[in-house]
């Protein structure tokens, strides 16, 4: 993510209430602290509920001493810093399916999706979408002509189709996620299927319950691992059996 700007002219002599800080502010905390996992709603520049909640877990768990409605250039230091801490690594290799299964390994770890089980399931679940390739695909990417079929059958959301290792859809998704990897999904919606990108929006969903209100640590986590149900993180029950046997395979080999 870019560097905090508008964030730091916040005055650094004296806390500041939140509710207080202007639109170009608010819609870089939220973005700030989507990007870390923190479910802090819609990046719109509004004050509310979500915003207020997902800063003041951000600030518990930093051990930051501040009151939980307020902010200061001490607390938007250790926000900077812990971005820098989850800054895209470098150097992924995605020209082959084992570099880009070890690249799933290491950005689920990096995100925070550390158990095996969450692993293997996220791998299965790139497995499943992308039909073993794991690479890259578009909605209806086995048609001839994916583009023209989907402008006709999906003008609803079209050109905002699915994109990825999991199908990212709808305009205000690529927005968000064109706002969390600093590039203009909105206006480039192609731009989803580059490898960095997919794998951010894969593993950032699971971990936050982007893609449908469930996360994956709903259904795995350190006291049951249901590879079935897991799969409302994605798409209600559609290939469930078949993605939780995928899984497990997966988790054998880790």
């Amino acid at each position: 993510m870019k560097k905090l700007i508008e964030l730091m002219r916040i005055d650094a002599g004296q806390p500041t209430a939140l509710k207080s800080l202007d639109s170009a502010q608010l819609i870089e905390l939220q973005t700030a602290l989507i990007t870390l996992g923190y479910p802090a709603g819609d990046i719109d520049g509004k004050y509310g509920a979500k915003t207020r909640n997902a800063w003041a877990e951000f600030l518990q768990d930093t051990h930051q001493t501040i009151a939980q409605d307020a902010i200061d250039s001490v607390t938007v230091a250790q926000l900077q810093a812990s971005l820098d801490d989850a800054g895209q690594i470098q150097g992924y290799d995605f020209s082959s399916k084992a570099g880009t299964i070890n690249a799933i390994k290491q950005e689920c770890i990096r995100q925070g999706i550390g158990l095996k089980s969450q692993i293997a399931y996220v791998l299965a679940t790139a497995d499943h979408e992308t039909n073993h390739t794991f690479k890259p695909v578009t909605e209806a990417y086995w048609l001839a002509d994916p583009d023209t079929y989907l402008k006709q059958h999906h003008a609803d959301y079209y050109p905002y189709y699915g994109r990825g290792y999991v199908q990212l859809t709808w305009d205000y998704n690529y927005e968000k996620y064109g706002k969390l990897v600093g590039e203009d999904l909105l206006h480039h919606p192609e731009l989803a299927l580059k490898p960095e990108i997919a794998l951010f929006v894969l593993v950032h969903g699971f971990k936050t319950g982007a893609f449908t209100g469930r996360k994956i640590s709903d259904y795995i986590n350190a006291h049951a691992t249901d590879f079935v149900k897991a799969r409302y993180c994605i798409n209600g029950q559609d290939k469930a059996n078949e993605i939780a046997e995928l899984a497990k395979n997966h988790l054998a080999s880790l």
